[in-house]
């Protein structure tokens, strides 16, 4: 019978797939198969761990196929309804984390929440929030609110909404978004994860700006006053948004750079 051991060693993927995929197929914590790597596999097991081991081989993203992607400390549920979250998106909320209090009320917005990993995380950080996670996407609002159920937050809701359209009157504190910004034509969207996930979410098409521009020219008249806007973006596009922020009146715009130095989220406090 395979080893635990065997089992990745030949299973034709990378190590950390590998585990990862073993793990969820037996049921474990990766930390399991270090002390067990002489353990056999029983059958069934070593069936389910090789189809997944094949659909991994033909592309598909770990996340989807073990169904939950670790994020700001969080599991959460994914599904391809959804993006995977990623390491850098957290450079957006640990920037929104900055603007809110940790001992007082604040109302936050989420655009394009997908997942709901940028408002839960959000909300499991600040308590005292109330937290307003915005999607156009009935599959992927059912994922969000899955998640805030098994997680048990309740200072969260999920509204149907394309960007500010659908967003009941009132005024924010912060609001968020990772909306689509990668260009219709860069060929990183036929490589890699990106195949599986969902087109809308990565993409508006043309140059990649159109939600970006229109989230930055709405968000004033959904910002109280003093209120910050934040945006993540791609790693080429810090400029373009900059100008974005400048020409809509937005003061103390800022660049932040995620943990491998790249300006990955633009800020900016609502002008008068």
């Amino acid at each position: 019978m395979t080893t635990v051991a065997q089992a990745i060693a030949q299973s034709g993927l990378a190590a950390i797939d590998a585990q990862v995929l073993l793990a969820h197929a037996l049921g474990v914590p990766r930390t399991w198969l270090v002390a067990h790597a002489d353990e056999a596999l029983a059958p069934d097991t070593a069936a389910a761990f090789a189809a997944l081991a094949d659909r991994r081989r033909g592309g598909e993203p770990v996340a989807y196929l073990t169904g939950t992607r670790e994020f700001f400390g969080l599991t959460l549920a994914v599904t391809p309804a959804v993006l995977i979250p990623r390491p850098e998106t957290e450079t957006l909320v640990e920037f929104a984390l900055e603007r809110l209090p940790v001992d007082a009320a604040a109302r936050v917005l989420d655009l394009g929440t997908g997942s709901g990993a940028i408002a839960l995380a959000i909300a499991h950080a600040r308590p005292r929030a109330q937290v307003v996670g915005a999607d156009r996407s009935a599959e992927a609002l059912a994922v969000a609110r899955a998640n805030a159920r098994r997680l048990g937050l309740r200072n969260v809701e999920f509204v149907a909404a394309d960007w500010f359209d659908g967003i009941a009157a009132g005024r924010f504190d912060v609001v968020v978004g990772n909306p689509p910004y990668i260009a219709a034509a860069d060929a990183h969207l036929g490589q890699g994860d990106l195949r599986f996930e969902p087109r809308s979410a990565l993409t508006p098409g043309g140059d990649g700006l159109g939600a970006l521009r229109c989230i930055v020219t709405a968000a004033p008249r959904h910002l109280a006053a003093g209120a910050t806007l934040a945006v993540e973006h791609g790693h080429d596009q810090a400029g373009a948004v900059a100008a974005m922020f400048a020409a809509a009146g937005y003061t103390d715009v800022a660049a932040v750079r995620d943990l491998a130095g790249i300006v990955r989220v633009t800020a900016g406090v609502r002008g008068r």
